[in-house]
């Protein structure tokens, strides 16, 4: 498990020859962070997070973005230190060697390609609503979702396939594959009309907030009730980590960073904090405006039950928000914010296909570098000679998107999405404290701070959230962990460039499109 090490020391002299320019200050590194972190989560899942613990979600967001703070600040030493593609993989392989690198570059396929199933299925909820508020056209229920999921399979009573999230991901996925990619100017103006959009929704709620709507806090108590699991606050705080995703954009921008010991840590913390205070008042305006109770309790989001309650309270002319599709913009149409609901509805259509398009770079630039290291299938690596991107990988990924867009509810998703997440920074945790004992002199252009505190906190805060993942999502893990084994161990393992002795490090990837949100 240990011995095959990808070496640190040549990963770390090439990057240096291809060192990058430091100009970031901490200002800039906060704005980067807010910037990628406000989007699917916040759009998407506050009905499925009111569902789980009710108006509860306010500790909820605090709870998930204390977790990520902490993991935050692990990632940064490694990102520091090995500045180059590949994520938490890349960072695993150097550390504590090639099977769990394995593992957790199989893991990332759960946070990255089901991340941008779930944002896919959130898109299509706002479309849909948007559509509907417009014109007056809608499709059939059974052509805009998926059915519902649980251990005894599944239920086509409410859906049988989103249409409109296969389409969003298959057009990101063609985009991604001719190697179209935004400016910066143009996310910046993507990240002004999100950060403008739940101004407006905070302003325009917070006045109509009812204290009652407050009360029961916690209906579903702190950890669900007895015999079920991925409910209460602690519950809806594992799925809300997904409204998180995407700090990583800060500790990965290390190396281009002015005195990265103070300016990362400022970043990382600023941008968190920012985003919660942001989150906290965007819940408060919801549960205040139209109150958040769950349809009952004990009662999953996206289950056939939770399908059924929503269908019976909607003959009755109820439509709370625990069961709207376009959360936000269903609690301004509710007071009396028709056009708000429409504007929050149009930004949530423009935003939320460029988080679709990071995702899904992020999982084919995993997949290029897992395959040119040897471990998957090296022609997945094949780049198009005119495109001049892996398309053949980027095809494969888009497609298996689109079919797990089409078929899970977003709840289900973000939490499937979570459970590989978790893993990766749980993993990254340990790394942090085992390089420490084993390379204590080694350079390190960020120091994560008491690190003896911090990193056990990081793990065990990746662990309890995990354990308070519904039963399903906490299996998908174990399973999935055992189909990568089994593909290692059968390919991975003898084609391996390392245990072949080939000593490639692959942080220059040029041959392949910058990241979305960079200058060409």
């Amino acid at each position: 498990m240990f011995g095959r090490v990808k070496p640190l020391d040549a990963i770390l002299a090439t990057a240096e020859k291809k060192s990058l320019h430091r100009s970031l200050g901490p200002v800039q590194l906060t704005l980067l962070g807010v910037g990628a972190i406000i989007g699917t989560g916040i759009f998407v899942l506050t009905a499925a997070a009111a569902q789980k613990a009710g108006p509860g979600m306010m500790w909820s967001f605090a709870i998930a973005g204390f977790v990520c703070a902490v993991a935050a600040l692990c990632y940064s030493e490694l990102a520091a230190m090995v500045p180059v593609s590949g994520s938490a993989y890349t960072y695993t392989y150097a550390v504590v060697g090639e099977t769990l690198a394995w593992m957790v570059g199989w893991a990332l396929i759960l946070e990255y390609a089901v991340a941008a199933s779930a944002v896919s299925v959130g898109w299509s909820g706002y479309f849909m609503g948007l559509l509907k508020s417009l014109t007056g056209f809608e499709l059939p229920a059974a052509l805009s979702a998926g059915p519902g999921w649980s251990l005894s399979g599944p239920d086509f009573s409410h859906g049988i396939i989103n249409v409109p999230a296969i389409v969003v991901a298959l057009s990101v996925t063609l985009l991604l594959m001719r190697g179209t990619k935004e400016s910066a100017t143009f996310n910046a103006i993507l990240v002004a009309i999100k950060v403008a959009a739940l101004t407006m929704f905070v302003i325009l709620t917070i006045p109509a907030i009812n204290g009652e709507h407050f009360a029961p806090f916690t209906p579903n108590g702190w950890f669900g009730p007895a015999g079920t699991s991925g409910l209460g606050v602690v519950g809806a705080a594992a799925s809300i980590f997904f409204a998180y995703v995407g700090f990583d954009a800060v500790s990965t921008a290390a190396e281009e960073t002015k005195n990265p010991q103070r300016n990362v840590p400022i970043g990382l913390i600023g941008s968190l904090a920012l985003c919660t205070v942001f989150y906290l008042l965007v819940a408060a305006g919801a549960i205040g405006a139209i109150g958040a109770q769950p349809t009952a309790l004990g009662v999953q989001p996206g289950s056939a039950e939770f399908a059924a309650q929503c269908s019976a309270l909607l003959q009755q002319g109820q439509t709370p928000l625990v069961c709207s599709n376009e959360a936000l913009a269903h609690v301004l149409r509710a007071i009396n914010y028709s056009w708000a609901g429409d504007l929050i509805g149009l930004a949530a259509n423009l935003a939320l296909p460029s988080v679709i398009l990071m995702m899904l770079y992020g999982q084919t630039r995993i997949f290029f570098v897992m395959a040119r290291d040897g471990l998957l299938p090296e022609k997945l690596a094949t780049v198009h000679p005119k495109w001049k991107t892996p398309h053949i990988v980027t095809m494969i990924t888009g497609v298996f998107v689109a079919i797990a867009a089409a078929l899970l509810p977003v709840g289900q998703l973000a939490d499937i999405s979570n459970s590989g997440t978790l893993f990766a920074f749980f993993m990254v945790s340990l790394a942090v404290l085992i390089l420490r004992v084993r390379d204590p002199k080694r350079v390190r252009p960020f120091r994560t701070p008491i690190v003896w505190v911090v990193a056990p906190i990081s793990a065990l805060g990746c662990v309890v959230l995990f354990f308070n993942l519904p039963t399903e999502a906490m299996l998908v893990l174990p399973i999935w962990g055992i189909l990568g084994l089994a593909i290692y161990f059968a390919y991975g393992y003898r084609k391996s460039h390392v245990g072949r002795g080939i000593v490639d490090t692959h942080d220059d990837d040029a041959d392949i499109p910058a990241p979305p949100g960079t200058l060409n």
